[in-house]
Formats: structure tokens, sequence, C-alpha cells
């Protein structure tokens, strides 16, 4: 019934009927799309577009021995970055925290570096995003690396020499950015303005002192071949990620729910593991007996016999 409510609403009238096109619809994080299946959700990423789950799959990297999944997160329409907390959380409790983490685009960004150095000590390895700012992205105009932030002064200057008066911590419990603004008396006498900003005064959001020096080394980093290197590691999981999806036939589920469908997910990764740590050759191929079980004991202090049953019939 209530996924069959969130199509419709109540008009300025009073009146229930159906949503349009125009009237919109709920955000994808809440939006039931099947009265079948309440908890999956619809989902994007890139040019691929479904209604259901997000698989996030950990794996170890060692070039020598058997890579194994080590963890598998099961998870419905949201950022990949929101995921990370998670798995490390529960790689603390299996004792399995990796010294490096290794991840793609999604995952990263400055403050989920931060957190995952300060409460697990695991450094994160991956491409921080570049600026967002329309300048940066029409490849015009001042951007924000265009700006000299003074952090002992709390003041920023803008390209044409003006000081901005205006510093503000955003009110978080743990501040992660500032925001600073050039007023409008200050940008509407400026000769460049327009390619600065559309508006009467421009606004920069920034982190704060100790993410932004991070943030400024990382992508340093990553235009250094010393750490392209071993960031070439990780591309190993895209196989792994196609072993799931279509080795294994991940994208189908045969039950229906989160907890059901996480399942399903972390018996793949079992049979994964198995299938690869059977095809690794044993150290010593010697044969050893199994130890007699506790019956077999039991028979041989009694004096009975132990019998191969299972080769009468041969």
């Amino acid at each position: 019934m209530k996924s069959l409510v969130q199509h419709f609403l109540v008009d300025g009238r009073g009146r229930f009927r159906p949503r349009t096109e125009r009237d919109g619809q709920p955000p994808s994080r809440v939006r039931i799309e099947s009265p079948y299946e309440t908890e999956a959700r619809w989902t994007r990423r890139g040019d691929t577009r479904w209604t259901g789950y997000l698989v996030h799959v950990t794996e170890t990297c060692d070039d020598k021995s058997i890579n194994v999944i080590t963890d598998v997160a099961t998870v419905v329409s949201s950022a990949d970055s929101q995921a990370l907390p998670g798995i490390h959380d529960r790689l603390r409790r299996r004792r399995l925290l990796p010294g490096q983490h290794l991840v793609d685009g999604g995952y990263t960004s400055v403050a989920g570096m931060d957190n995952a150095a300060r409460l697990h000590r695991v450094t994160m390895i991956g491409p921080l995003p570049s600026s967002t700012s329309p300048q940066h992205r029409a490849q015009d105009g001042f951007g924000r690396e265009n700006f000299v932030i003074d952090f002992d002064q709390r003041e920023v200057n803008c390209p044409n020499g003006q000081v901005s008066g205006n510093w503000r911590d955003l009110p978080v419990k743990e501040p992660t950015s500032v925001v600073v603004r050039f007023d409008a008396r200050q940008c509407g006498r400026c000769p460049e303005k327009t390619a600065c900003t559309p508006g009467p005064f421009r606004s920069l959001y920034f982190p704060t002192r100790h993410l932004h020096e991070l943030q400024a080394k990382n992508r340093a980093d990553q235009q250094d071949p010393d750490w392209r290197r071993p960031y070439g590691l990780r591309s190993g999981a895209e196989g792994t990620i196609e072993e799931f999806a279509h080795g294994h036939r991940a994208r189908r589920c045969r039950y229906r729910g989160l907890a059901k469908t996480h399942v399903q997910h972390v018996l793949t990764a079992l049979a994964i593991n198995v299938e690869r740590l059977s095809a690794q050759e044993p150290v010593d191929s010697a044969y050893r007996p199994r130890p007699p079980t506790a019956f077999q004991q039991y028979l041989d202090a009694h004096g009975l016999p132990r019998p191969l049953w299972w080769r009468q019939g041969q």
C-alpha cells in the first residue's frame, strides 16, 4: 500500500490524485519502485541504471598469494563513499584491516581519507575528484585554485587583490568545511567579475586547514609515477566484479529483501574464494591421513572394526 501512496498526492484543493511528471517523484533513496520488492531502489552508476541493490566487494591484492574476498557490503542506493566506514569497521572486527586500501574515485573524499587514517590507521589510495566549480568544468574564469587561502589570518585573497572579510566554519559537530564570501561591493566594481561569478558576489567553499593540506598532497601525489604504480593493483578488482556479476550471476537475485540478498552475495563471495583456493598448488604434496574422529576413537578403544562401508557395494 505504501508503494501506491507514494505515487499520489493531495493537491491544493484537498483532492487525492496521481502524481504527474510535472509534480515530480520522491527521492530515489526512499522511492519504492515495486510493490513486490519494497526495499529495492532505483540506482544509477555511469550509463547503467537499474532497480535493486548495490554490492561493494573488498579483496586482498597481494602478488605473492591467492587473492580472496574479505568483505561484501549490500546496500541500497547511496554514494559509494558512504559504504567505507562500515567496510572498515567489519574488517577491524575480523582483524583484516589493510595498511593500504586501494579504491576508485567513487569512494574517495578528503574527509574519508582522514577518518580512515585517524580511526583505523588505514591509508586510502585513490584519485580525489577534481574541483566541481563551474569555472573549473568550463576551463574558463577563476576557479577556487586561483584564490590564495590564508588560514592564519582567516582570509582569502582573490586574483584581483580583494580580501575577504567573511570567514565562517560550517556549523557541524566536527567542521570539515569553510565558507568565505566576497561581498557585492567588492565584486561589483571588479573589471573581471564576469570571469568569476554570474551573481552579485562570490562565495568559496573549501576544506579546513588539515583537510586542505591533505587534499593538496594527494592531488600532487596522483601525478607521480610512484603513486600510479602501486595503485595499478586495484585494476584486479574489476576482474573480481566481472566474476561476481557474470560468472556467478550476481545481477539476478533469488530472494527478496535486503537481508536475503546480502546472504546471496556473501555465499557468492565464499564460492569465489573456494574456487580460487582450490586452484592453489599444495605446498607439500605428501599425503597425511586425517586424525581419527571421536567415534572412530571409541570403536578403536572397544576393539570394534571400522569397515569402509561406502566401498562395500564395489
